[in-house]
C-alpha cells in the first residue's frame, strides 16, 4: 500500500526522477539497480541504499529481486 502522506527527501526525489524517466514513451522505464541509480544521480552507495529503503517503506518503490528495484507509485501526481 502506498503511503500518500510520505514526503520524499531530496535524494529520494532524485531516485524517483531516474525511475520515472521515460514514462509515457514506448521505451521500458521504472526499473533500475543501485549502481545505475548511483551513476545517474551522483549519490554514493549509502545514500542510494537509504533512499531506496525509505521509498520501499513508503510503498513508492518495490524490490523485485536482489539488486533490482521498480517504481510503484507517486501519489502526488497520480503516476502509477
Amino acid at each position: 500500500m502506498t503511503n500518500e502522506e510520505y514526503a520524499p527527501s531530496e535524494n529520494e526525489e532524485e531516485i524517483l526522477n531516474v525511475l520515472k524517466e521515460g514514462q509515457g514513451s514506448s521505451q521500458p522505464w521504472g526499473r533500475a539497480n543501485p549502481l545505475f541509480l548511483r551513476e545517474q544521480t551522483g549519490l554514493n552507495k549509502q545514500q542510494v541504499n537509504y533512499a531506496l529503503r525509505q521509498l520501499i517503506a513508503a510503498g513508492w518503490v518495490t524490490k523485485v529481486t536482489e539488486g533490482l528495484y521498480e517504481f510503484v507509485d507517486d501519489p502526488r501526481n497520480g503516476n502509477t
